[in-house]
């Protein structure tokens, strides 16, 4: 026999469905099945270095195979054996040797600096946008947005909200408790750029989806069944999907149950009721009233992921974050004024007249 074989003690029955990389992997099994080498030693590297091999020094090849998506490398070396599978920029790596400490030396030897640096982070991220149109009904598109990590962004926001988004930003599918995203404040106060952040964040488990039509969407029931019910690519996979439901003061008000009918029974269906059972869907939504002003149904405990009030900057928050006091109200500003005032283009205003003074005329 030659070296080659009696290195690969083996016997292997194949067919036209195996692949040389289903043959490699099925005799790198030779030595540790007969237990010759009877320990083995793995890792996985996400993003290998270019240009390595993996290979140990002195590693000498005994079978090589590419297809199309990976390549596998059989190697040995004195008393271990080392199969190399490529996939991409990642790899894995598995040795077997005559003794545990030899098996984790060589393993080491290979993957030891061989992760790259992982690659940054892109600055836009795909949301969808649902709409209905008069040609096709519910219609779904995508496009990219622009979004900040939510370290670039914190100091946008008063130290409360920051604390309550730092919780927020790190939510997994096993941390969901409750279907309903709530941000309420005034206008200005960075209500919706946080969203754009929060879809930054969650982007590896969670499609964000905006509703631009959000009043016909709990109106219209088949609408809103494509929406909650029909696949589409948000939740492909297994993955979860936030409905985005902006300035929907009239939905969830205290007297919508007057004003919006049905509309807010769907919408709390969806977030707890028999419409989401089933259905990996969050609800978010932005309003620019006050929680007194909201329906208690919507509060109440156990429904809501989170109920964060945004709110303007303290006085000392904006003036830190202006680098002057310079135009900043007597009690904060909001960060849609502070970047007004950065940009120069804050409104002209006339300072209020002398108490006794004649004011003049008026519009």
């Amino acid at each position: 026999m030659t070296p080659t074989e009696l290195a690969l003690p083996i016997r292997l029955n194949v067919d036209d469905s195996d692949s040389p990389s289903d043959v490699v992997d099925a005799l790198f099994l030779g030595r540790f099945a007969t237990g010759e080498q009877p320990f083995a030693r793995s890792h996985s590297v996400d993003r290998v270095k270019s240009g390595l091999t993996l290979l140990p020094p002195g590693a000498r090849v005994l079978r090589s195979a590419r297809d199309d998506d990976r390549s596998a490398t059989l190697a040995e070396g004195d008393g271990w054996t080392m199969l190399v599978s490529r996939w991409n920029r990642g790899a894995d790596v598995t040795v077997t040797a005559v003794a545990e400490e030899l098996a984790e030396k060589v393993l080491r030897q290979s993957v030891e600096d061989a992760e790259d640096e992982p690659e940054p982070q892109p600055e836009n991220v795909t949301m969808g946008f649902w709409y209905v149109s008069p040609r096709r009904g519910p219609y779904r598109t995508t496009r990219q947005i622009s979004a900040g990590t939510w370290p670039e962004i914190r100091a946008n926001y008063t130290a409360p909200v920051a604390t309550a988004m730092d919780q927020l930003m790190k939510v997994t599918p096993d941390d969901i408790a409750g279907r309903l995203l709530l941000l309420h404040g005034p206008p200005g106060t960075g209500k919706t750029s946080a969203l754009r952040t929060l879809a930054r964040a969650w982007r590896d488990w969670c499609q964000v989806d905006c509703v631009l039509d959000p009043e016909r969407l709990f109106n219209d029931v088949g609408y809103l069944m494509d929406i909650a019910i029909g696949e589409d690519d948000g939740t492909a996979g297994g993955r979860w999907r936030l409905l985005l439901l902006e300035d929907c003061d009239e939905l969830i008000r205290g007297e919508a149950r007057h004003t919006a009918g049905q509309a807010l029974s769907r919408l709390l269906n969806l977030t707890d009721g028999l419409l989401g059972q089933g259905r990996n869907v969050l609800v978010g939504v932005t309003t620019n009233e006050d929680l007194e002003r909201l329906h208690p149904a919507v509060v109440r405990p156990g429904r809501c992921l989170a109920r964060i009030e945004v709110g303007a900057l303290t006085r000392p928050e904006a003036v830190n974050w202006l680098g002057t006091d310079e135009g900043v109200g007597r009690d904060g500003s909001t960060l849609a004024e502070l970047f007004a005032l950065r940009r120069g283009t804050a409104p002209a205003s006339v300072p209020a007249p002398a108490p006794g003074s004649d004011a003049g005329l008026y519009l």
